[in-house]
C-alpha cells in the first residue's frame, strides 16, 4: 500500500458520519508492516499447532489444560503483547493485538479465555494501576504465570452495571478493606489468580479492588453448564467479608465506573475482531465442504443458493475486517501521541481509548451479528452434517451465540451509540449541528442537493453513502427537536438511528478501503474488494432509508409524516445494481481461493 499508518487521518470519535465518504485515509490490513505479520503468523501457528488439535479435550473441559495452553501462549509472547515493555511485556500496538485477537478465534472457548486474561483481565492495571500494582502483577500476567479474570456481573446488575449490591468496608484503622457480596458469570474464575473485582464503598461508591485467589474470604463457585464456548472456565464468586489490603483499590475510589466502562470499550472492540476471525474460519470450512460435498451428479458450490451464502458471509466478513482496523488504526494513532514518560501517560491513553467509544458498540454490534448469521448460513451448507458433533460448525454456531450478549448486550450497544454521539454534539466535541444545518438549507431548496455522482470508481456509492449521512442527521434533528431530553427514553427511535449509524460507518468504511486500495494497486488488482463494496452499499443504502421512513412513521403526526418522508427521499435515488452478478463473482472467487482472500 502506498499509505502508511502514519498517514491516516485522526478523525474524531462518530466523526466519520461528518466526513465526505472517502476523504479519510484509514488503516487496512493491507498496511501491515513485516514485524506486524510475523505476530500474525505466530499466533497462526500457535493456534494449529498447540490449540486446534487439542478441540475435543478443551470442549470436554480437561482439568488444567486450558490454564496450560494459556501459560504456553505467553511463553511465546502472545499473553504480553499491551503490557509495557517496563513490566515485562512487549508494548506492542492495537494493530498487532487485533491480529493476535483475530487468529485465535477460530477456537471460541480458547478465544474468550485469552481475551479476559490479556484483555478485561489484564488491561485495568495497564490503564490505571499504580506503578506498585503495576510491577507486583503485570509481568507475571504477560508471561502466564498469573492468569487474570473480571468480575462486574451480579445476579441482579448485568447491563447496569451500577446497581451492583456489593459492598467494601474499610477497617477502623484503615489496613483492610473486607467485600461482601456476590459475582456471576466470570469467565477464567475456575483457574484464575488475580480478580478486578468492582463493589461500593459504604455501599454508595462504585470502585475497583484487585483480589487474589487465596484471599480470605473469597469462594469460587461451580463451573456453569453453557450453550457454548464449553471448554471456557465460567464460575461465579461468592465474598463474605473477604479481607484484602487497603492498596488492594484499583484507580480512585468512586471512579470505578471509568475502569468498568472503558475496559468494556477495549472488549467490544476486540469482540468485533475476533469475530472477523470466527467468519473467516466459517467460510473456510464452509467452501472446503461445498467443494467436496456433491448432490444430484455435482458439487453443491456449484449450486446458486450456496453460492449466495458464501457471497455475503465473504462480503459481511470484509465489511467487519474494513471497519475493526480502522478503528485499531485510530487507536495507534491516538496512543503514538502519548509519552510514556508523561506522568499523566495513562490518563491520556484511557482518553484515547474513550474517544472512539461509538467505533467500539458499533464494531461489536456488527461483528457479533455478521459472526452469528455466518455461523449459521455456513451450518446450512453443511446440511445435517452440520448439526452433528463431529463437524466443527455445529460448535461454532453455539459459540457464536454469546457474543451478543458479551460486553454489553447489543441492546445496550444500540443505545449508546446514538446516544454518545447526541452527547458529544451538544458538548461541542462533534460538528454534527453544522451538518443539520446545511441539511436543513438543503430542505428548504432542494435545488441546492449536489446531486453529482462523483468522478472514478465507487462514485455511486459515495454519493449513496453521503446522503444516507444526510438523511440520518436530519431525521435525528427531528428525533430531538420533539422529544428533547426525553429521546433517551425512546429506545426504539433510538435502536433505528443506532442501525443506520451502523450501516454508515461500514459503507464508509469499505468504500475508504477500495479506494486506497484502487490507489496502490490497481483495478484488476483490487476487484474483489470493488465487488464486495458495491454488493454492500446496494444493500445497505436501501437498508438505512427503509428504517428511516419506519421511524418517521412512528414518530410523526398523520400531516407531518408525509412531508418528512418527502424530505429524506430528497436523499434517495432508486439504482439499478444488479446485486445477484456482484454476489456470483465473489463467490467463485471465495470458491477458487478456498477461502476469504482479496
Amino acid at each position: 500500500m502506498g499509505d502508511r499508518p502514519s498517514d491516516i487521518t485522526l478523525s474524531p470519535g462518530g466523526g466519520f458520519l461528518l466526513e465526505a465518504t472517502g476523504s479519510a485515509t484509514i488503516l487496512t490490513p493491507e498496511m501491515l508492516s513485516d514485524e506486524q505479520r510475523m505476530m500474525r503468523d505466530t499466533a497462526e501457528d500457535f493456534m494449529r499447532r498447540e490449540v486446534e488439535p487439542r478441540t475435543a479435550e478443551i470442549e470436554q473441559k480437561k482439568p488444567g489444560l486450558m490454564r496450560a495452553l494459556l501459560e504456553k501462549a505467553g511463553e511465546v509472547g502472545l499473553l504480553g503483547h499491551d503490557v509495557p515493555e517496563a513490566y515485562g511485556g512487549l508494548g506492542g500496538d492495537k494493530t498487532s493485538s487485533s491480529l493476535i485477537t483475530e487468529s485465535v478465534s477460530r477456537l471460541g472457548s480458547f478465544a474468550v479465555s485469552y481475551g479476559a486474561h490479556v484483555g478485561i483481565g489484564t488491561m485495568p492495571l495497564v490503564l490505571f494501576g499504580t506503578p506498585a500494582q503495576r510491577e507486583r502483577y503485570l509481568p507475571d500476567l504477560a508471561s502466564g504465570k498469573r492468569i487474570a479474570a473480571y468480575a462486574l456481573t451480579e445476579p441482579g446488575s448485568g447491563s447496569d452495571a451500577l446497581a451492583a449490591k456489593t459492598k467494601a468496608v474499610l477497617s477502623p484503622d484503615g489496613k483492610t478493606w473486607k467485600l461482601t457480596g456476590t459475582k456471576q458469570f466470570i469467565t477464567n474464575a475456575g483457574f484464575a489468580d488475580l480478580f478486578t473485582v468492582f463493589a461500593k464503598v459504604d455501599g454508595e461508591k462504585f470502585t475497583a479492588f484487585l483480589i487474589e485467589r487465596d484471599a480470605p474470604g473469597l469462594t469460587v463457585g461451580p463451573e456453569e453448564h453453557k450453550l457454548g464456548i464449553r471448554g471456557s472456565s465460567t464460575c461465579p464468586l461468592y465474598l463474605e467479608d473477604c479481607a484484602i489490603p487497603a492498596d488492594a483499590v484499583l484507580g480512585s475510589i468512586g471512579q470505578g465506573h471509568k475502569i468498568a466502562f472503558n475496559i468494556l470499550n477495549i472488549g467490544r472492540w476486540k469482540l468485533g475482531v475476533g469475530a472477523v476471525g470466527g467468519a473467516k474460519y466459517c467460510l473456510e470450512i464452509g467452501v472446503r465442504y461445498a467443494r467436496d460435498r456433491k448432490q444430484f451428479g455435482k458439487p453443491i458450490a456449484e449450486f446458486d443458493l450456496i453460492r449466495k451464502k458464501l457471497g455475503d458471509i465473504a462480503t459481511q466478513t470484509f465489511v467487519a475486517e474494513s471497519m475493526a482496523y480502522r478503528t485499531a488504526g485510530l487507536l495507534d494513532a491516538r496512543a503514538r501521541a502519548v509519552d510514556p514518560a508523561d506522568p499523566a501517560a495513562q490518563k491520556k491513553l484511557v482518553d484515547g481509548i474513550e474517544e472512539h467509544s461509538i467505533e467500539a458498540s458499533i464494531i461489536k454490534v456488527f461483528g457479533s451479528e455478521m459472526l452469528h448469521v455466518s455461523a449459521d448460513e455456513t451450518l446450512q451448507i453443511f446440511g445435517g452434517a452440520g448439526y452433528i458433533e463431529d463437524y466443527p460448525i455445529e460448535r461454532v454456531s453455539r459459540d457464536a451465540r454469546i457474543n451478543r450478549i458479551f460486553e454489553g448486550t447489543n441492546e445496550i450497544n444500540r443505545l449508546l451509540v446514538p446516544g454518545t454521539l447526541l452527547k458529544r454534539a451538544l458538548q461541542g466535541r462533534l460538528a454534527l449541528m453544522a451538518l443539520v444545518g446545511q441539511v436543513q438549507q438543503e430542505m428548504a431548496d432542494p435545488s441546492k442537493i449536489n446531486r453529482q455522482t462523483p468522478a472514478g470508481p465507487l462514485g455511486r456509492e459515495r454519493r449513496q453513502c453521503d446522503f444516507a449521512k444526510r438523511a440520518v442527521a436530519y431525521a435525528a434533528s427531528l428525533g430531538v427537536q420533539k422529544y428533547m431530553q426525553g429521546i433517551s427514553e425512546k429506545q426504539e427511535l433510538l435502536g433505528v438511528l443506532a442501525d443506520c449509524l451502523i450501516q454508515i460507518f461500514a459503507m464508509d468504511s469499505a468504500i475508504t478501503r477500495s479506494l486506497q486500495l484502487l490507489r496502490a494497486r490497481g483495478e484488476e488488482a483490487s476487484r474483489v474488494a470493488i465487488l464486495m463494496t458495491q454488493l454492500f452499499v446496494a444493500q445497505s443504502h436501501e437498508a438505512v432509508f427503509d428504517s428511516l421512513r419506519e421511524m418517521l412513521m412512528w414518530m410523526s403526526q398523520d400531516e407531518e409524516w408525509g412531508r418528512e418522508v418527502r424530505d429524506i427521499n430528497s436523499y434517495y435515488q432508486l439504482e439499478r445494481v444488479n446485486t445477484f452478478s456482484l454476489r456470483r463473482k465473489i463467490a467463485l472467487h471465495v470458491i477458487e481461493a478456498g477461502g476469504y482472500r482479496l
